[in-house]
């Protein structure tokens, strides 16, 4: 957990909600060692993939069975502190994509997001906040997909300028607005 707290350490925010983002990962890691851990059930980190195509027009996206909307791959930290692998393990298990070329050299953005109250699996989920740290990659878009169907329920290549009326999540369409900003620097 060291080498992560380091890396937010050094992370460069990129506007002040990052800022503050970045202050509240910092001190919840610092009073919470179990804080790559589901089990902390008030919050816990997360890695995301923002994966575009090589022209830079498209954006890998999962349906998510759960928020019934188009959205980043993504998942827990449980208990690993790699957060990048995470995001790698994260797109090859949802949507049998690898190979994937990093964009920027480790954290490409970061977010505390809410995560409402749902059942998975057939059992209740509280109310949480997700510690995201996200990571940009390249990949080809023609090589083929697949669904992991306890998951999503669909996978593909979503037009950058389709994604707002792709994302019935509303309160992430600004954080994915950001990341279309962020992406066009790489």
């Amino acid at each position: 957990m060291k080498k992560l707290y380091q890396q937010l350490k050094e992370y460069k925010p990129y506007n002040r909600q990052e800022d503050a983002d970045k202050a509240l990962m910092l001190e919840f890691m610092e009073r919470n060692p179990d804080a790559l851990l589901r089990s902390n059930k008030a919050a816990h980190f997360a890695a995301t993939a923002w994966v575009v195509n090589k022209d830079r027009t498209k954006v890998l996206m999962v349906y998510h069975n759960i928020y019934k909307s188009w959205a980043w791959s993504g998942g827990h930290a449980d208990g690993e502190s790699d957060l990048e692998a995470v995001a790698r393990r994260e797109i090859a298990e949802e949507t049998g994509l690898t190979g994937l070329k990093p964009l920027c050299d480790g954290i490409f953005a970061i977010n505390v997001l809410t995560v409402e109250r749902h059942i998975k699996k057939g059992r209740p989920v509280a109310s949480h906040l997700h510690l995201d740290v996200e990571y940009l990659f390249e990949a080809d878009d023609s090589l083929p997909l697949r669904v992991k169907e306890d998951e999503n329920s669909a996978v593909s290549w979503v037009n950058i300028a389709d994604i707002n009326s792709a994302v019935t999540e509303e309160k992430m369409k600004p954080v994915y607005a950001l990341l279309v900003e962020k992406a066009k620097k790489y």
